[in-house]
């Protein structure tokens, strides 16, 4: 489970399936309201408070974003407080007020320390896998983003493993790839790589 802060008010929690797995969590279960999931919560926001100082208190907006490859993008925003909190008695359990909005995203997205390791990757992909994506620049790194709809389960499998081999699954979703990053290469992104810098 990985954690970075956004914003004063907003957190990111990465998690991957084994961090799922490991508490008995099914993917589908993220969208149910059972014990586990708000154990999960509470474990998550504890976490936000000692390694980011995120104090969970008052008003939460939750936003789950599933993806295929990589696990599962939690981004947490503390509201404002409506209510006076000191009047909460000590035995009351701790509870979250929680607004959650859950969102599938099916784009594959891995994330290149150089723009060599990507063109590596491209090359593998070029002419035996897809010659599609889209490049985008984003905290001094390089992504690459595809759109498997419409893929069979092997060639899905083999596009994750050519990235994996060369880059790391991202948390970053794709909408913020398009309000904070830069896009490079608006499609095609391997077939680009491969005819710029085919040396």
């Amino acid at each position: 489970m990985k954690m970075e802060r956004l914003s004063q008010d907003k957190i990111r929690i990465f998690l991957t399936f084994d961090d799922l797995t490991e508490r008995g969590i099914q993917k589908e279960d993220m969208w149910r309201e059972i014990p586990k999931v708000h154990e999960l919560f509470s474990e998550m926001m504890d976490q936000a408070y000692n390694e980011l100082g995120f104090d969970a208190s008052g008003p939460l907006a939750v936003e789950v974003f599933g993806m295929p490859a990589q696990g599962m993008v939690v981004i947490v925003t503390r509201g404002k407080h409506t209510r006076d909190t000191e009047s909460v008695s000590e035995d009351e359990e701790e509870v979250y007020e929680m607004e959650v909005t859950l969102e599938q995203s099916d784009a594959i997205i891995y994330r290149f320390r150089d723009i060599e390791d990507a063109i590596g990757a491209a090359k593998t992909l070029a002419g035996r896998l897809t010659e599609e994506g889209r490049m985008y620049r984003y905290q001094n790194q390089w992504i690459l983003c595809f759109d498997p709809a419409g893929w069979d389960s092997a060639g899905f499998h083999s596009l994750i493993a050519v990235l994996a081999e060369y880059g790391e699954a991202t948390s970053v979703t794709h909408a913020m790839l398009e309000e904070y990053g830069k896009l490079i290469i608006p499609a095609d992104a391997v077939k680009v790589l491969v005819e710029h810098f085919a040396n």
